[in-house]
């Protein structure tokens, strides 16, 4: 009998490390080189305004997105160049929200300061944290949380409430941040949080009555990615003895556990992710966010292996053999929007109208595959 379970867990283990070995750390490390040199080369300058359908400043969501993957793609990689890119970045903008509007509200004005307060992390400078500390301090001092309208939200700024909680040990943060994820899930339109279906509506406008055209609900894929995302980034610094911690862990698990079955055979996701039929296709934003969230819940033994390895695996693979060219560009990316219409087609060499934020889902989900393969 001991024989029998030295073999069984003997067979387990094998499973377990073919399961991750289907890359190695330094194939990740060349794959996340040539797409992040495709774009610092392409940008050499940090500031340099963005312009597609109007200017825009060089430190809007998009690009707070592309710098939170470069900060985690720089602990597994660290090449001075990565940080100089990024001090840079938050020294021309004065380490300010966009368009210097130290007391805005938007999410998406806010999400340039995640980088800040990892930069000041590395060099406790104050002028990296002032003014992201004033903004946010602002809105919990006016004691309005209804600004989470939007999922997306969640992902923009809910990481800064948590990083700066930690770094000044106030639980205030903790506090504030998670009325916002209350309203957001319980209370705007009537709360965007189908615990049914274990996923997210994006906004109110997406809350039934409104359909897919295939009859059911319209649940987003990158809307859905982003707060994935933004979970396994509080799970990963907020005090488990927070009371609102096991909240945030069993809506990770949930939504982790609706997507299994939702993944492609490709590996990719659908834009729809409950009407394949509805601008179907390969997306690569949503897919790096899920195999992010799903990588680091398997790191970090909240998901089981056996369940998620071979998921992650595919969506990996589909990452770096279908939408990463060898040049460096990313294909496949659904460009900004709020549901599945929105940037389309979407295919292989169509480039999206902002590149930097599908990199940084891809940063992010690269550098959980490096933690993950033996």
């Amino acid at each position: 009998m001991k024989r029998i379970l030295l073999l069984i867990s003997m067979g387990c283990c094998a499973m377990s490390l073919s399961a991750q070995n289907f890359t190695t750390k330094k194939e990740v490390i060349k794959d996340l080189r040539t797409a992040n040199d495709y774009f610092m080369a392409k940008w050499p300058d940090p500031v340099k305004t963005i312009i597609t359908n109007k200017e825009r400043p060089a430190n809007i969501w998009t690009r707070g997105v592309y710098y939170e993957g470069l900060m985690a793609f720089y602990k597994i990689d660290k090449q001075k160049r990565y940080y100089d890119y990024a001090v840079e970045w938050g020294e021309k903008h004065s380490w300010k929200p966009v368009r210097g509007d130290v007391y805005t509200r938007h999410a998406d004005n806010q999400n340039c300061g995640m980088t800040y307060i990892d930069l000041y992390r590395i060099d406790p400078k104050p002028e990296r944290i002032d003014a992201i500390k004033k903004n946010i301090d602002s809105v919990i001092n006016s004691g309005r949380f209804n600004d989470w309208t939007w999922i997306d939200a969640i992902q923009m700024a809910m990481p800064i409430f948590l990083k700066l909680g930690v770094t000044y040990n106030d639980t205030k943060y903790f506090d504030y941040m998670y009325k916002m994820y209350h309203h957001c899930k319980y209370v705007e339109g009537g709360g965007l949080w189908n615990a049914k279906d274990q996923l997210w509506w994006r906004d109110k406008d997406f809350v039934p009555p409104y359909k897919e055209p295939n009859g059911e609900d319209c649940y987003w894929s990158r809307g859905n990615g982003w707060v994935i995302a933004a979970l396994a980034l509080v799970l990963q610094e907020l005090p488990k003895t927070d009371p609102h911690y096991g909240e945030y862990l069993d809506d990770f698990k949930k939504m982790s556990e609706a997507l299994v079955p939702l993944q492609r055979t490709d590996g990719f996701w659908n834009v729809s992710l409950h009407d394949p039929n509805n601008y179907g296709g390969k997306e690569a934003s949503g897919t790096a966010l899920f195999v992010y969230g799903m990588a680091w819940g398997v790191n970090n033994g909240y998901l089981d292996a056996k369940t998620y390895l071979p998921v992650i695996e595919r969506g990996w693979k589909a990452i770096t053999k279908e939408s990463l060219q060898p040049n460096g560009f990313l294909g496949y990316l659904q460009s900004t929007g709020k549901e599945p219409k929105d940037g389309q087609p979407v295919t292989v060499d169509k480039q999206p109208d902002f590149e930097d934020y599908g990199l940084g889902c891809v940063l992010l989900a690269g550098t959980e595959i490096f933690k993950l393969v033996k």
